[in-house]
């Protein structure tokens, strides 16, 4: 399966690719995304918060162009940072990400249909409900 990313009207360069593998361990995420934007101090690079959410199309409103996506995929009502779409975040390197991930909270065909987004700030970890990682700015459906 994979996700075509896009950025929102405010980062129209922030494209890429997620593409999800199933393993006998688990389900290997990979992100390839470039575009992002740059962080202004040179002693270190900007972390975004990484995240399946339970919609499945990246529309949305003028004030949130992403707010069909809804909140982060959580089928078994666990709190965060336990919902099977919570994921390491992104750290941004001269505007590009790469990161691969092995999970094992979910199947391809518990993912398929939704979508994954990039949120302006890291993920803390520990806010409820989804980690106070502020901005959708990128968003991909999840197909076949």
């Amino acid at each position: 399966a994979e996700a075509h990313i896009k950025g929102n009207s405010e980062y129209p360069h922030i494209d890429g690719m997620v593409t999800f593998k199933e393993t006998k361990d688990g389900v290997m995420v990979t992100a390839k995304i470039h575009g992002l934007p740059r962080s202004k101090n040179h002693c270190k690079g900007r972390f975004f918060g990484f995240h399946i959410h339970e919609g499945e199309s990246c529309t949305g409103t003028r004030l949130d162009e992403f707010a069909n996506a809804k909140s982060h995929l959580n089928p078994n009502q666990c709190p965060h940072p336990f919902h099977i779409g919570d994921l390491p975040p992104l750290l941004e390197n001269n505007g590009y990400a790469y990161m691969t991930v092995l999970v094992n909270k979910f199947k391809i065909r518990d993912i398929l249909g939704k979508v994954i987004i990039i949120h302006d700030m890291p993920d803390d970890f520990t806010s409820q409900p989804s980690g106070n990682a502020g901005e959708k700015i990128a968003c991909g459906k999840i197909v076949k």
